[in-house]
């Protein structure tokens, strides 16, 4: 059992320390005024540290990015930050909110900027040089963190704020953020003696670099795996597919060939199309492999050493495993309680699996192919079963899912629900890091006040991370003079060729419409403090899956999926198709998730010394009854979301959670008299589920708007899958 004192609900992390601060003692204190003053003047040398010059309340100045100001910029901004923290930690006044938590809200604005240019070296343009340079500074950035949180002064305030008799006279946002800064030291390691605060920075220094080192081999094996096939291996592949396959491999000066990338954007059409099933085995391999290819990219030891570490961690503050500790402040709030929710949907998914193969091996056996489906089978068939069961051509559908189209459907419904107007910023206006990446203006249709800058970087290339992801450059606050938003879209897409738009699938449509509800989320934020814009990992996934929701939606449909070629809108009959099939290959999707949810789980609630990661994934999805046709969405050596990080470590199931209140909420927009467009619901929705960011624990913000708590049956009846009563 824990030893702590902390069992609280919602959210850890106060980022208002703005990636961190500490206790480095200096000969007299300073005020945090003095400081930032004294930043200022000493940033201007490194475009890294400076404010954001220009318009729109200024800029990241991402055309002047220059690798080398990186390693100067993280030392003298740490270094910055942390007279800021010493002198709200050695203040002779009495501990109040003002001079405490507001204080640490402000701190540490210029390391804040440099981290955002980080952010785009690591996931937008990464390079073997900048790869060096996080290597070396990731453990130095983790020490830095954790003498914040071991600072013995600090907490000693921030705890006397918590325990006062003036938190009841606050807001209730300011109760939260009070909250969630003492949460973040209790559960960090701020009430451990000098010997164990000593060894948990230690560790998670150690832990630092192993999951730089793991993200950094999933990359390397992204970026060193091409397969580049010649024209008489393309049979079964889309025209569209194959051109930009074919400017892919020009980029990679290979013209003349067809470079099938190893990236989900590349290979799930690939396997979906190609009718060489050698070479689709071959991808599937090649794709789910990566970190497990025994080589010095290989990440089964990676990971056995930060499950130990992650252990050794928690059992310092007193918790019997990691996933313990780290669902405590999240809605589920146990391990037990998230394994509950895998467990109701789990034997519906693997026995709709069965349903699929079974109807898949029939085609098959009926074509004469003389298999027995195998997981680089599963798309290729379930393309022929789609076809077959509801005439739907999952290649016909994308001829109407334009890029371009899809981006003006989603202006339209931000418009629509949030009353947002998009408009496109003039080339050259904004900086940008890249040719591709476009900006767009965001105002409020009706007042024209100013709201914030949307940027977009759409395509797939070389030292970008795979995926697709959403994030800030500058969150919105009012306790500091009122600060707009910079928020970013980010996906990998594969470009059409030149001339020609880009295609995308139904799925990544689907996505597409995910990503922009974290930038809405964003967007439509109206919070006082940044710790309000921290995230509770199985609630902000949540919104923008509410989202997707509106790419099926009349007036988008009607209005923004037209023919490439033609112009035409999609006829009712292919929407039809689609609508019949909104459930088909459900199991496949279900199942290939919540296995690496569940695993995720089973990592970090067993021992690490009873782990040995290959024999383990394989042994337990066993016991599971995982479909021998399935593979888990991500595979242990190559799971970043919960190895690269502990962003979603313990906390992948989340996505599910979230789904649970998507289903829910839905049904509270098609009850509506005016469906997904209903003002009043739309009006609940953008005041409890998008504006109140973290400010206000989510179940409460979840009851506000649904006026009771999410029902787990929406889901199953979203997934066509049975209800325990009709079993």
């Amino acid at each position: 059992m824990k030893k702590t004192l902390i069992s609280l609900s919602a959210v850890a992390f106060a980022i208002s320390l703005s990636a961190c601060s500490d206790s480095a003692k200096s000969d007299k204190a300073t005020s945090p005024a003095d400081i930032a003053d004294t930043a200022v003047e000493q940033s201007t040398g490194n475009i890294l540290l400076a404010p954001f010059a220009g318009p729109y309340g200024g800029v990241p100045a991402f055309d002047k990015m220059d690798l080398a100001d990186l390693k100067p910029a993280l030392e003298k901004g740490m270094a910055l930050n942390l007279a800021e923290i010493e002198a709200i930690a050695n203040n002779p006044e009495p501990a109040t909110f003002k001079n405490t938590i507001v204080e640490m809200e402000k701190a540490g604005s210029e390391l804040s900027r440099v981290f955002r240019y980080w952010g785009i070296w690591s996931s937008n343009i990464s390079s073997p040089e900048f790869r060096e340079i996080q290597r070396e500074m990731v453990p130095v950035i983790s020490a830095f963190q954790s003498k914040i949180t071991q600072n013995e002064k600090l907490f000693a305030r921030v705890k006397a704020v918590y325990e006062s008799e003036e938190l009841k006279s606050l807001t209730p946002e300011e109760q939260r953020v009070t909250w969630l800064t003492y949460n973040n030291f209790a559960r960090n390691g701020a009430t451990l003696n000098a010997a164990d605060k000593k060894r948990y920075a230690a560790i998670n220094q150690e832990l630092a670099s192993l999951q730089t080192q793991f993200s950094s081999n999933i990359l390397a094996d992204e970026e060193g795996y091409v397969l580049y096939l010649t024209e008489d291996q393309l049979a079964g592949l889309p025209e569209s597919f194959i051109k930009a396959s074919a400017e892919a491999a020009k980029t990679r000066g290979q013209e003349g060939k067809y470079a099938i990338t190893n990236t989900r954007s590349s290979m799930d059409p690939f396997l979906t199309y190609s009718e060489d099933r050698a070479l689709r085995e071959k991808v599937w391999n090649t794709y789910y492999s990566r970190g497990d290819n025994a080589d010095d990219k290989d990440n089964n030891e990676l990971i056995k050493q930060i499950l130990a570490l992650r252990h050794e961690r928690i059992k310092l503050l007193g918790y019997d495993n990691y996933a313990q500790w780290r669902l405590e402040d999240r809605m589920a709030k146990t391990p037990e309680r998230a394994m509950e929710l895998m467990e109701k949907v789990w034997p519906a998914a693997i026995a709709r699996v069965e349903e699929e193969v079974k109807d898949m091996q029939a085609i098959a056996d009926a074509e004469g192919a003389n298999i027995t489906i195998e997981p680089w089978d599963y798309r290729f068939y379930a393309e022929k079963v789609r076809k077959a069961k509801y005439s739907l051509d999952s290649d016909e559908v994308k001829q109407y899912l334009q890029l371009d189209k899809l981006r003006e459907a989603m202006f339209y419904v931000a418009g629509r629900l949030f009353n947002f107007e998009f408009s496109p910023v003039e080339d050259g206006k904004v900086p940008v890091f890249h040719p591709d990446v476009k900006v767009w203006e965001v105002n409020d249709k009706t007042s024209g006040d100013f709201i914030g800058l949307w940027y977009l970087d759409p395509f797939a290339r070389q030292g970008k991370r795979s995926g697709a992801w959403a994030t800030t450059y500058r969150s919105y606050t009012t306790f500091d003079g009122k600060k707009t938003v910079l928020s970013s879209n980010n996906s990998n897409f594969v470009k059409g060729a030149e001339g020609e738009p880009t295609l995308i699938s139904w799925d990544d449509a689907e996505t597409y419409f995910h990503e922009f509800g974290h930038a809405l989320h964003f967007l439509a934020a109206d919070v006082a403090y940044p710790s309000s814009h921290s995230g509770v990992r199985d609630y902000t996934e949540f919104q923008s899956q509410l989202l997707e929701r509106w790419l099926l939606t009349d007036e988008v449909i009607n209005n923004y999926l037209v023919h490439y070629k033609t112009g035409e809108p999609i006829p009712q009959t292919l929407v039809q198709k689609i609508k019949n099939a909104s459930t088909f290959n459900e199991g496949f999707k279900t199942t290939e998730y919540m296995a690496s949810a569940i695993m995720d789980l089973l990592y970090h609630t067993t021992d690490p010394e009873k782990i040995e990661p290959d024999s383990f994934e394989r042994n337990e999805l066993k016991r599971l009854g995982m479909p021998s046709e399935v593979v888990m969405r991500h595979r242990s050596p190559h799971f970043g979301h919960v190895f690269s990080s502990e962003g979603y470590a313990s906390a992948y199931y989340g996505y599910m959670w979230a789904e649970v209140l998507t289903s829910d909420a839905a049904e509270a927009f098609a009850e509506a008299p005016g469906g997904f467009y209903d003002k009043e619901v739309g009006e609940r929705l953008v005041k409890y589920l998008f504006a109140v960011r973290n400010a206000m624990d989510p179940e409460e913000a979840y009851r506000k708007f649904r006026g009771r708590d999410a029902k787990v049956e929406a889901l199953m009846r979203d997934r066509g899958f049975p209800l325990a009563s009709d079993e």
